[in-house]
């Protein structure tokens, strides 16, 4: 009988599901919970639907990976764990910013106007 690890096999998942849950924010807190999830509930957002479920100026969170189809036509913040590079370079075009989730910790430690997108 091995002991089998639960939450993410990758570190830095691993750290950052550690980093999010010190804030003691209800944000970063439900966030760390959904990237410790199996990776079978893991997100993919394609940028279609992105664009269809957000307004000009949202600041959004996707915990899980940012895929290429579609198109943006408005300006937004993404943080994500990961990015397809047709997602990025379409991300870019549109005028928006891509960040990781750790820098969007670092500018946004209170968590305010931020939406988790599912």
């Amino acid at each position: 009988m091995s002991h089998q690890s639960k939450g993410p096999s990758n570190f830095y998942h691993r750290k950052l599901v550690r980093e999010l849950w010190k804030t003691k924010r209800r944000i970063w807190k439900k966030l760390s919970k959904k990237i410790a999830s199996p990776r079978s509930n893991s997100i993919e957002a394609n940028l279609y639907r992105i664009n269809k479920k957000t307004n000009v100026n949202d600041v959004i969170v996707i915990p899980g990976k940012v895929l290429g189809i579609g198109e943006l036509n408005h300006k937004l913040t993404i943080a994500c764990l990961e990015c397809s590079t047709s997602a990025k370079k379409k991300i870019e075009q549109s005028g928006s910013k891509i960040l990781t989730i750790n820098e969007l910790l670092e500018q946004n430690p209170e968590g305010k106007n931020i939406k988790i997108f599912y």
